[in-house]
């Protein structure tokens, strides 16, 4: 653990402020839960990925979504590529999602765009090499709220990825999202 310095009072309803700096670097937002960790006299808050809790089930969603697909695969929490599978799984797996797809979660609408009809590709992940030329991102919605996405990509030349595919990112999302209902 790494000491930040920073002091804060807990006041008489039992709430303390974590600060904006440390909330913007660590991508807390107003309304994200946060899970409780104790050891002896330390006190330790983590940002709460409810898909995070189902890792092997990712890991075996995105591969066969991969085999089902033949294009990359990758189940996103909030933050961070959880899963992930096919070609150029490397270039996704554990980083951390772009300010875009951030945007696109927040609407809660799916996205796709194909490179060969002009669309607008840009990168799942901050720090990535992989040259998407077609993509699809569906969010993963239970509650209201959204709990990550369900991303294929493929970095085929002149590749589209179809209603098909649009089909089963769309099945895959739902899966996942009726594991929390």
């Amino acid at each position: 653990m790494k000491a930040t310095g920073i002091v804060r009072r807990i006041d008489e309803l039992g709430r303390v402020v974590i600060p904006k700096e440390i909330r913007r670097t660590l991508r807390i937002r107003e309304g994200d839960p946060l899970e409780l960790f104790t050891d002896r006299d330390e006190l330790m808050l983590k940002k709460y990925s409810p898909i995070a809790s189902l890792e092997r089930f990712a890991e075996g969603t995105a591969k066969s979504l991969s085999e089902q697909s033949g294009y990359l695969a990758a189940i996103l929490d909030t933050d961070a590529v959880l899963a992930a599978a096919g070609t150029g799984k490397r270039a996704l797996l554990g980083k951390t999602v772009t300010e875009k797809v951030t945007q696109i979660l927040d609407a809660r609408q799916s996205y796709l765009a194909n490179k060969a009809e002009g669309g607008e590709i840009f990168p799942i992940v901050e720090g990535s090499d992989y040259q998407a030329t077609a993509e699809i991102i569906v969010p993963i919605i239970t509650g209201g709220d959204c709990l990550g996405a369900v991303v294929l990509l493929t970095s085929e030349e002149g590749a589209t990825l179809e209603s098909n595919a649009v089909k089963l990112a769309r099945l895959t999302a739902d899966i996942i999202a009726n594991q929390f209902e």
